[in-house]
C-alpha cells in the first residue's frame, strides 16, 4: 500500500503535487474492491503546468548529448531491476493481472527500455545531392518537441512506456494521462522510475484527471506536437478529429477484432494452445486477443472438444495465486457487460459448450459456437474471457471472414505449411499477422500498430523514430545562385 500512497499523485515539474480539482478518482483493487489510493483530479490549469514544464525543459534535453540520454534510459531500466518486486505487486493490485500476466508486463518493459536506450543512438542525418550547381542539401532528424501520451488500463507500464521511453531517448519531453483504471501503474510509477534514473525535472509529468474536468484540453493545448492515444477505436476517433483539427500528428494503437485460424492440416494441440493464450491472456482485455477463432470445418469438432476441455479447466479467480489463470476483470460494468453479451448470444442461436459464472469482477471463460456469421457480435471487440468459435471451409473462405472486420490489427494461422501460412497471412488486411503462433504479440524492434478502425502510425524499433522525430531539409549554396530578377 505504501507504493499507491507514495505514487498517488500529479508529478509535474519533477514535484509530487495534489490536484486542485474538485473531485478524487478512486483506484480500486478489481479482484477485492479494496480502496488503493483517492487521487484528486489535475485541472486544465494543472495541465498547462506540465505542458509548459515540459517545453521548458525539452529544449536543453534535445541538445544534449545522445549518449547522456542513452545512460538515462539504461539507468531507468536498472530502478525496474531493482523495483521489480514492487512492480508486479502493484500491477496484480491495480489491474487484477495474474503474477505471470504483471511479470510478462514488467519483463517486456524490460526491453523496450534497452530498445529506447539503442535508439537514443540511432537518428542519422543525410547529405543529398542537388540539381543546383554549388548546392549541398542537408536532412537533419530532430525531436519533435513535447508529446502528449494517453494511456490504457490493461497494460498500463508497457504501453505507456512504448511511447514515453523512445520519445525522451529521441531528445522529446512528455506529458502522460494514465487512464482512471491505472494512474499509479501507467502514471505515477513511469514518474518514480526516470525520477530516480536522473531524468532532469519538466520532461516527464503526470497529470491524473478526466475529460469531465478538462475537456479536450489534453489534446487541444498549443504546446504537444504529437499525441500518443492507446484506447478504443470510439475514443480514438475523437483523438484524431481534435488533434487533426489543430495539425498535431497522432499515433493511434487502437480496438482489435483478431482472428486465429486453424487450417485442416495444423497440429491441433498446438493451436489449441496458442487459442487459449491468445483468447484468454489477461482475462481477454487485450486488444491483439483473437476475438474470433475460425476452425476448418474438417477439425472443428475435434478443435471445438479439445479446445472447451482446456478452457473449462481454467481457474478463474484470485490473481495473486500461482495457478490462477483468470483474473478479475477490471471493474463491475466490464463484468456486467460481458454477461450481457453472452445471454445476447444465446438469445441469437448460439451453443455455449463452456458457460461461466459471473461473480463480482471474477468472469468464468466461456465458449460460444454457432453464432449466425452476421451476428454483430462477431464484428465487435469483446474485451474479456468470451471465446467464438466459427467454422470455414478452405483457405479462400477464411480469409474472406477473417477481413470481414472493420478492425486489422493482429491475427494468426496455424498449419503444417509455412508457406501457406504466409500466403494466408498476406492476404489479410491488418498491421500484423502471425504463422504458429498467438495473436498476441509484441516486438521492441518491429512496427507494431494496425490497419482499418485498427489505428494510424506505429511504434516499435525504427517506426518509434519516425513517430517521435521530424526532419528538417536545411540547404547551403557554397557557390552563387543566379535569381530571375
Amino acid at each position: 500500500m505504501s507504493f499507491f500512497h507514495e505514487l498517488a499523485h500529479q508529478y509535474i515539474d519533477g514535484e509530487w503535487r495534489t490536484g486542485t480539482g474538485s473531485w478524487d478518482i478512486i483506484d480500486f483493487n478489481p479482484y477485492n474492491g479494496e480502496k488503493l489510493a483517492a487521487i484528486t483530479v489535475a485541472t486544465a490549469a494543472e495541465v498547462d503546468r506540465a505542458y509548459r514544464a515540459a517545453e521548458r525543459a525539452q529544449g536543453e534535453w534535445a541538445t544534449a548529448s545522445p549518449y547522456r540520454r542513452r545512460d538515462v534510459l539504461e539507468r531507468a531500466l536498472r530502478v525496474t531491476e531493482e523495483l521489480a518486486g514492487e512492480i508486479v505487486e502493484a500491477i496484480i493490485d491495480e489491474l487484477g493481472g495474474t503474477r505471470s500476466k504483471a511479470e510478462y508486463e514488467l519483463a517486456l518493459t524490460q526491453e523496450f527500455l534497452r530498445e529506447a536506450a539503442r535508439q537514443a543512438l540511432s537518428p542519422e542525418g543525410r547529405i543529398l545531392p542537388s540539381a543546383v550547381d554549388g548546392k549541398e542539401n542537408r536532412l537533419y532528424r530532430l525531436p519533435v518537441g513535447v508529446v502528449g501520451v494517453i494511456g490504457p488500463f490493461n497494460f498500463p507500464f508497457l504501453v505507456t512506456m512504448k511511447s514515453v521511453a523512445p520519445a525522451l531517448a529521441l531528445g522529446n519531453a512528455v506529458v502522460i494521462k494514465p487512464n482512471q483504471n491505472a494512474p499509479v501503474v501507467g502514471g505515477g510509477l513511469i514518474a518514480k522510475v526516470f525520477a530516480d534514473a536522473g531524468l532532469p525535472a519538466g520532461l516527464v509529468n503526470v497529470v491524473v484527471t478526466d475529460i469531465a474536468e478538462i475537456g479536450d484540453a489534453f489534446i487541444e493545448h498549443p504546446v504537444p506536437k504529437v499525441i500518443s492515444f492507446t484506447g478504443s477505436d470510439r475514443v480514438g476517433r475523437h483523438v484524431a478529429a481534435t488533434a487533426g483539427g489543430l495539425f498535431k500528428r497522432t499515433i493511434l494503437e487502437l480496438s482489435g477484432n483478431s482472428a486465429l485460424v486453424v487450417l485442416a492440416d495444423a497440429d491441433i494441440d498446438y493451436a489449441v494452445d496458442a487459442a487459449v493464450h491468445s483468447r484468454f491472456v489477461y482475462q481477454g482485455q487485450v486488444c491483439m486477443a483473437a476475438n474470433r477463432i475460425l476452425v476448418d470445418r474438417p477439425v472443428a469438432a475435434e478443435f471445438t472438444e479439445r479446445f472447451s476441455a482446456r478452457v473449462a479447466a481454467l481457474k478463474t479467480g484470485d490473481p495473486r495465486e500461482p495457478d490462477t489463470c483468470i483474473g478479475p476483470v477490471i471493474n463491475t460494468f466490464r463484468a456486467d457487460s460481458l454477461a450481457a453479451l453472452v445471454d445476447q448470444a444465446l438469445a441469437e442461436g448460439a451453443h455455449a459448450p463452456v458457460r461461466g459464472r459471473v461473480r463480482g469482477n471474477l468472469v468464468e471463460p466461456t465458449v460460444l459456437t454457432g453464432l449466425p456469421e452476421d451476428s454483430p457480435l462477431l464484428s465487435q471487440e469483446v474485451f474479456g474471457p468470451v471465446a467464438l468459435l466459427m467454422p470455414f471451409d478452405g483457405d479462400d473462405d477464411a480469409v474472406r471472414l477473417v477481413n470481414d472486420s472493420p478492425y486489422g490489427l493482429s491475427g494468426a494461422v496455424h498449419t503444417a505449411s509455412t508457406e501457406r501460412g504466409v500466403r494466408f497471412a498476406r492476404r489479410v488486411r491488418s498491421g500484423m499477422f502471425h504463422v504458429n503462433d498467438s495473436t498476441v504479440q509484441d516486438d521492441p524492434g518491429i512496427a507494431f500498430g494496425g490497419e482499418k478502425n485498427s489505428g494510424l502510425g506505429r511504434l516499435n524499433g525504427d517506426a518509434a523514430i519516425e513517430a517521435f522525430t521530424t526532419q528538417k531539409w536545411i540547404s547551403v549554396q557554397y557557390g552563387r545562385s543566379v535569381f530571375p530578377f
